[in-house]
């Protein structure tokens, strides 16, 4: 009876070892502390995306329908991720002036970067979508300028101008300067396409070229870069300052000579 006994204690006393060993060595906070983290960090997400519905319903409904599935004055929300709502938010284009025009102009920004950030996780809520880029993404670390130069050429120029001056469009519509953006707020461009513009997904240019592109950007548009050539007319481009130096170059010629036949004729008479 007593050695019967004594297997039937063994499995219990095992479990009992086992539970001190873990008290003992911290075991049993590992098991409980990431459950708990995790539920932490799901509340906080579900507080913001509650704060987040509360701003869009006072600021956004009205165009873009109270679930975000848009209407006959705004487009549907659905999908287009929190990159697009940081972006539109954060350049002051969104919420839109009462009065539009052609498209939709960047303003003064009336909401903190939290409340930009609720918004944002509110509306990735309705559907999945670009992610707000992080600073290691379009930070200039290991970014190849003369690779963005070439990007931007090719992919970009033909509506933003050389040098990212920017420039017209059909019916009234433009490609905005890009002097002076924030890094983020081009990266968040390049992903989701606003307005006129392209989308650039990750399939069609990299985040390295992303990354590429901005540092080339900053270069060409920074304070600190020397221009050789001098008065560059808004880095229009060869053919068109090359049209504007023949127009007013063979003006001031054709003044020029005007001005000298009238001196003679004059000098002929006297």
């Amino acid at each position: 009876m007593k050695k019967l006994s004594a297997r039937r204690r063994h499995p219990l006393a095992a479990v009992v070892v086992l539970l001190l060993a873990l008290v003992g060595t911290g075991g049993a906070y590992a098991l409980l502390a990431p459950t708990s983290k995790a539920q932490a960090d799901e509340t906080s997400q579900s507080l913001t995306i509650e704060e987040g519905k509360k701003l869009f319903s006072v600021s956004c409904a009205s165009c873009h329908g109270t679930g975000g599935q848009g209407s006959s004055d705004g487009p549907s929300l659905v999908g287009v991720g929190a990159a697009s709502v940081d972006f539109q938010v954060g350049t002051g284009r969104m919420p839109a002036a009462t009065s539009q025009g052609p498209q939709v102009v960047a303003k003064k920004n009336i909401f903190t970067q939290a409340q930009i950030d609720q918004l944002a996780a509110y509306v990735a809520s309705l559907g999945a979508g670009p992610e707000v880029p992080t600073s290691e993404q379009y930070g200039p670390d290991g970014a190849d300028i003369a690779k963005g130069g070439e990007l931007f050429r090719t992919n970009c120029a033909q509506c933003h101008n050389f040098v990212g001056s920017g420039g017209a469009l059909t019916k009234g519509k433009f490609a905005p300067s890009l002097e002076g953006v924030a890094p983020k707020h081009i990266y968040e461009a390049m992903q989701t396409g606003p307005q006129n513009m392209p989308s650039f997904p990750d399939t069609t240019l990299s985040e390295k070229n992303k990354k590429d592109i901005i540092a080339y950007l900053d270069a060409v548009n920074s304070p600190k870069t020397v221009n050789p050539g001098g008065l560059n007319l808004g880095g229009l481009g060869p053919v068109s300052e090359g049209l504007f130096a023949w127009i007013f170059g063979l003006g001031a010629l054709i003044a020029v000579a005007v001005w000298v036949a009238a001196r003679t004729a004059k000098a002929k008479k006297s």
